[in-house]
């Protein structure tokens, strides 16, 4: 296989449960080895259908899925080579750990010694080396999920699927695993497939993430991009939080734009996905990228906001206005020793670089 050829390739897949309605339209995304790619999106984006059809557990209705150079729709599961970790776990209740992560390998006709050997190295692997007699039930639900992760990993395959692994664990406990699958697979160089509606889990996590909705992938970056550099409204407004306005084009010109808010006002933005003259506009701004009583103009948007509510957060504070035309806009002001109190009822000037706010489609 060639550095160029991707090790896992979607060619034009469909999926239609019904016959009518399809689910996942026109699939085409190429995944190098050793690249941790998050498939991202809401309940019924096409996301975890993608996943199963990798795996083998749905059919294809149109299209075909390619392991390498090698076309694997009419490959059963079990010769795909593929390791899997749900959300629930799946480790046999009456198995020992040692005995849940053997079983794979056993499955594969693999010899006692070797299988011991296997099954040692992936449990030091997740920090679980002493845990090897223990029964599922004996754990807690943090160290269920790395026993699922070791066995996904005991018969070393060069690809990883995850459903959604980390959805039964509390917050903390998340993140944490977050940081160990991450590191894994830094270690190991292993492909991963993760599939998440949890957007800091896969900006945390992924090289890549696709953006699902609608059965069609909206954008396909690096985290970064995909947060300051949006492609469209849905995957401003669904990756992390969203300042959204509406306008009309004033003009265009040099990639830039001068927008008339629907509030009256006048603002400048970087044209990204946008119409001609007098066409609609739905503009996205971050709330850490406004400043209150901005010191300098240049370069910068000014509009008045009246300071609704300023909630203290520790490290910023959250400050909810009513400005642009909306009574929702959120300025993260942060928490520095200089920082002057916030007053709610008082009107001020807010700011920020033409750059930061991203002239998009029109939400409908």
């Amino acid at each position: 296989m060639s550095e160029a050829q991707p090790f896992v390739r979607f060619d034009k897949v469909q999926k239609s449960y019904d016959g009518e309605i399809l689910v996942v339209k026109n699939l085409n995304l190429d995944i190098p080895a050793g690249e941790f790619v998050t498939m991202l999106g809401p309940s019924g984006s096409g996301k975890t259908t993608c996943l199963m059809m990798l795996a083998g557990f749905e059919p294809a209705t149109h299209g075909e899925i390619f392991l390498g150079d090698q076309p694997i729709n009419n490959v059963p599961p079990h010769k795909r080579g593929i390791g899997m970790v749900f959300q629930n776990y799946a480790l046999f209740p009456h198995m020992s750990v040692g005995e849940n992560l053997a079983f794979p390998l056993e499955v594969r006709g693999m010899d006692k010694s070797e299988r011991e050997t296997k099954v040692k190295r992936a449990l030091d692997m997740v920090e679980l080396g002493a845990f090897g007699n223990r029964m599922p039930a004996q754990l807690s639900g943090g160290q269920q999920q790395r026993v699922a992760v070791a066995r996904a990993l005991v018969f070393e395959p060069e690809l990883i699927l995850m459903d959604e692994p980390l959805g039964a664990l509390d917050k903390q406990l998340r993140e944490q695993m977050q940081y160990e699958i991450k590191h894994i697979h830094e270690s190991l160089g292993v492909t991963v497939v993760y599939v998440t509606h949890d957007q800091s889990e896969a900006l945390t996590m992924s090289d890549r993430i696709a953006v699902f909705n609608d059965g069609v992938i909206q954008q396909l970056s690096s985290p970064s991009d995909l947060y300051e550099r949006p492609d469209n409204s849905f995957v401003a407004q669904f990756i992390g939080e969203n300042n959204r306005f509406d306008g009309t084009i004033l003009s265009v010109r040099n990639g830039k734009c001068k927008v008339k808010l629907d509030s009256g006002e006048t603002v400048d933005a970087s044209a990204v996905n946008v119409g001609g003259k007098g066409t609609r506009t739905t503009l996205s701004l971050r709330p850490e990228r406004i400043e209150i009583n901005p010191k300098s103009k240049a370069g910068r948007s000014i509009i008045s906001g009246k300071i609704e509510e300023a909630i203290y957060l520790g490290d910023h504070i959250r400050t909810r206005m009513s400005a642009g035309g909306s009574s929702e806009f959120i300025v993260k002001v942060p928490n520095t020793s200089g920082h002057t109190p916030l007053e709610e009822g008082k009107t001020v000037k807010i700011g920020w670089l033409t750059g930061d706010c991203r002239a998009l489609d029109p939400i409908a």
